[in-house]
């Protein structure tokens, strides 16, 4: 199984519009400018128009050249693991032209600024928890509002966990949590890797050491300061997982709840800017998170609204 999605969006002055899904067999090798999966029927993309590829079965294989072009074109490459969760991903090494100088704001930032911008970040996540549940029709949602109002620097009084511990089981059913199997989690886990990944491709993109965090900052993690920013782009999936899930949620997801998970990455936000799809909105986010670093107070953090999870349209 080949998927490559037909929604475009523009990402440096580029378009970059394809997130790439291999679920079968494949040879993937490069031709001049392209990517080419080889399978029973081979299938051609030029490496501008692809934003991501994900790959999902045992017996795909590539080439060199291929994961050169990935770097060369700020490409994310996911592996999945034998659960056919993403377990890693593979970015671009240091493209900013001046990525040392913002990893020393990074390392230097002080400790009440990250911690305002944190509490900006805690804010944007539970407002789009709060939306999530209106969007869903679910009541309850003015009692995460009144969570988001009570964030203060640093949420010390720790208002993203009581909104979490309360949303969740609204979305899913009072005996549901986090770490119990089945369909639900693993739509959640698999979704808010793809996410997660896209966050650490535009950090890099900014000269950003992924591994540095506002918050999150344990040793163990590569990934820190991409837990950060996901947090308000969560609801994004939570929203799909609920209004998808199956009558009987003790099985395994299937390749297209698969390509749905990954589509995610193509709906709709608004931000400050505009409306824009989620990975255009990603990119503005990191962006302004590297503007936040070079001087910038936390009122210069650009996050996402969720407005619900139509398709992006491009106007070519």
């Amino acid at each position: 199984m080949f998927w490559a999605s037909p929604t475009p969006h523009v990402l440096n002055n580029a378009m970059v519009w394809r997130s790439v899904i291999v679920s079968k067999p494949a040879k993937l090798k490069r031709e001049h400018f392209a990517l080419v999966v080889e399978q029973e029927q081979s299938a051609r993309v030029p490496f501008e128009d692809i934003a991501v590829i994900v790959l999902n079965h045992r017996e795909i294989t590539l080439t060199h050249p291929v994961l050169s072009a990935c770097a060369e074109y700020g490409i994310g490459m996911y592996s999945t693991g034998d659960n056919h969760q993403p377990n890693g991903v593979f970015l671009p090494f240091l493209p900013h032209s001046r990525a040392t100088r913002m990893q020393r704001l990074q390392l230097s930032i002080d400790k009440p600024t990250a911690k305002r911008a944190w509490a900006t970040i805690v804010q944007s996540k539970i407002d789009n928890q709060a939306r999530c549940m209106q969007l869903l029709a679910i009541t309850g949602a003015d009692r995460l509002a009144s969570y988001a109002r009570r964030v203060r620097s640093g949420d010390t009084g720790n208002m993203e966990a009581q909104a979490s511990a309360y949303y969740f089981p609204q979305l899913f059913g009072r005996s549901f949590h986090r770490n119990q199997e089945g369909w639900v989690n693993a739509a959640l886990d698999y979704g808010y890797a793809i996410m997660r990944g896209a966050c650490a491709r535009a950090l890099v993109a900014h000269g950003l050491l992924p591994s540095v965090g506002l918050f999150h900052s344990s040793e163990q993690n590569a990934f820190n300061l991409a837990d950060d920013l996901i947090e308000p782009y969560r609801a994004i999936v939570d929203l799909h997982v609920a209004q998808t899930c199956p009558a009987e949620t003790d099985g395994e997801l299937r390749p297209t709840d698969k390509v749905a998970l990954v589509g995610l990455l193509n709906v709709d936000v608004v931000m400050p800017r505009g409306q824009m799809s989620v990975l255009s909105s990603i990119e503005q986010a990191a962006e302004s998170l590297a503007r936040l670093l070079d001087g910038g107070g936390e009122q210069v953090l650009e996050l996402p609204r969720l407005m619900g999870l139509d398709q992006h349209r491009f106007e070519m």
